[in-house]
């Protein structure tokens, strides 16, 4: 099986959407329809947990879903930015934390179906409130409005359901992250 020819039918300012020519098992020629990010490499995930094993989440509001979610702090890898530098700004824009130590658990597609997305997974141990001069560095994006949520590692499920009880969505990567993290702390 091998991708023949990828052919761009929009292109927006973040994404943009391919067709993409496969030949399957058989021999057959057949379309896939693919959406793939823009101006980026690739995507990175923080699991963000305090010296008093907290687990630091964001809530915000997701137009795709017309509702709030709650997941862990998340970006694009800016071109020619490291993982690990993408991982601690969008910490520090999303949270207004920083962390000294980030450990990276995973990477893997997010939807393998629809998506060229690879995304990044890192662990920040021992997060702190980063200094105003930090934050000032690293604004807040302004298209985004984000509610912190600090939980206890032992009250984690918890709180998601009492989130998802009054009507939040819980991003699905949060649960399995949440074990990943586990076994690393």
């Amino acid at each position: 099986m091998e991708i023949i020819d990828r052919k761009i039918v929009w292109e927006g300012r973040f994404l943009r959407t391919l067709i993409l020519t496969y030949r399957d098992h058989s021999g057959n020629l057949r379309n896939w329809e693919a959406v793939e990010r823009v101006n980026c490499d690739g995507i990175v995930v923080v699991v963000p947990v305090t010296e008093h094993k907290e687990f630091l989440l964001i809530r915000q509001f997701r137009p795709v879903l017309n509702g709030f979610v709650v997941e862990f702090p998340a970006g694009l890898n800016d071109k020619g930015e490291s993982l690990v530098d993408a991982a601690r700004r969008e910490l520090i824009e999303e949270t207004g934390y920083t962390a000294d130590d980030f450990i990276y658990l995973t990477d893997g597609p997010v939807s393998s179906g629809m998506s060229t997305e690879i995304l990044s997974v890192f662990l920040a141990v021992n997060a702190y409130p980063a200094s105003d001069a930090v934050k000032e560095q690293y604004p807040a994006d302004e298209s985004e409005n984000i509610e912190v949520i600090k939980t206890p590692l032992d009250k984690i499920y918890e709180t998601l359901q009492t989130r998802r009880k009054d009507g939040d969505y819980i991003d699905m990567k949060v649960y399995g992250l949440i074990e990943l993290a586990k076994k690393r702390l």
